[in-house]
């Protein structure tokens, strides 16, 4: 079972605070490049696990998405994406990304946003996405930079001619890293690029787009808080669609 640290009074308190908590997609610095990355909504029936405060769902509403399901862990988060879209036609439901098994053949999209490194068991997850997944339908998701997440605690440092450089350490040993991110003990799953990458296309899916998103200069202009997001990787985008010629493990 995934850890449900969202619900604890505390890290939900923490997290509410971020600019990507107030203002949804809006603040969230990586949405543009996903947004593009993003199929036609309209009539589409979409699906987003790990929907937190449910910004992605009301968005594919607006795109004219014909059914929208939100699934999060958190009844917390749930209950607050509840709260903020009152009366547009979205179903949320609670559920563990670890084990939920969404009805097969269902989605045009499925969409995720940083919630996989999360997950312990990748692989069972894409696989499960992927039955979820109509014939030529859509995997698009964020996750934290492998680069980002394999140190536990990631800093910066300066090198000895004053240059931000992000500390790296352990990064080919994958698996569980405890972080103090708001609260000591949150658990998160470091992986390769290239486990990501063979997990997806095993599992029956063509990597379309992939992104390793960095701020712009005019992003740090109107953002400076997102200044260290120019020294290391902070977010993985990828773009994928159901392939069956790659399918060997569905």
């Amino acid at each position: 079972m995934a850890q449900n640290i969202y619900d604890d009074p505390a890290f939900f308190e923490g997290y509410s605070q971020f600019t990507r908590s107030r203002e949804g997609l809006a603040g969230a610095s990586e949405w543009p490049s996903l947004k593009a990355m993003l199929p036609p909504l309209n009539g589409a029936r979409v699906l987003d696990l790990g929907c937190g405060f449910g910004a992605f769902c009301r968005y594919a509403v607006e795109q004219g998405a014909a059914d929208v399901l939100g699934i999060d862990i958190s009844e917390k988060m749930l209950d607050d994406a509840r709260g903020r879209g009152p009366g547009l036609p979205i179903r949320y439901e609670r559920a563990d990304l670890e084990a939920y098994e969404p009805p097969p053949g269902a989605f045009d999209l499925v969409f995720s946003s940083l919630a996989v490194h999360y997950l312990a068991d990748f692989e069972a997850f894409v696989a499960r996405v992927t039955r979820a997944l109509k014939p030529g339908g859509r995997f698009v998701f964020s996750m934290e930079h492998p680069v980002f997440a394999a140190r536990a605690n990631p800093e910066f440092v300066k090198d000895a001619d004053g240059h931000m450089v992000g500390a790296v350490d352990d990064y080919l040993r994958e698996g569980k890293r405890l972080t103090n991110w708001i609260a000591d003990g949150v658990v998160k799953y470091h992986r390769l690029i290239s486990t990501t990458i063979n997990t997806l296309q095993w599992s029956g899916l063509r990597l379309d787009q992939i992104e390793e998103w960095r701020a712009t200069d005019a992003d740090v202009a109107a953002h400076p808080e997102w200044a260290e997001q120019r020294y290391q990787p902070m977010f993985l985008l990828m773009a994928t669609s159901l392939d069956p010629r790659l399918s060997a493990n569905t």
